[in-house]
């Protein structure tokens, strides 16, 4: 596709209620036009990826810039030190799901977030 590699642009992942449609919602920030959504949080960051990908190639064409990862305060990158066990774990549970280890990782952090969101959406 490009040198771009579209696991450094920062995404926000968000429950979206039942008035809304259900499911989740991945927003990038540094594409105010790329958002894409799924009943799971991995199918939403699956189609996230997808329509990032179609962005990029659709500014491409159009002979638009396109923004540099992380453009905006924050760069959407850590490293995480874990034990060797939680390593080995979570390396055979992406290999069983088909995903890489920065998906599974990340669809879990979005799925704890979501959770901690969840009761304070709902007492407003």
């Amino acid at each position: 596709m490009s040198t771009e590699n579209l696991d450094d642009y920062p995404f926000e992942v968000r429950h979206l209620t039942a008035e809304e449609g259900g499911g989740y919602l991945v927003t990038y920030p540094d594409f105010n036009v790329c958002m894409s959504d799924g009943e799971t949080i991995e199918e939403a960051m699956m189609n996230g990826r997808d329509a990032l990908r179609a962005t990029i190639e659709s500014l491409k064409e159009g002979g638009f810039p396109v923004p540099a990862p992380g453009a905006g305060p924050a760069s959407g990158k850590f490293i995480a030190r874990v034990p060797k066990s939680i390593h080995a774990q979570l390396t055979h549970r992406a290999k069983t799901e088909g995903v890489s280890l920065n998906m599974l990782v990340l669809s879990f952090i979005a799925e704890g977030l979501g959770r901690q969101q969840g009761p304070r959406q709902r007492g407003r």
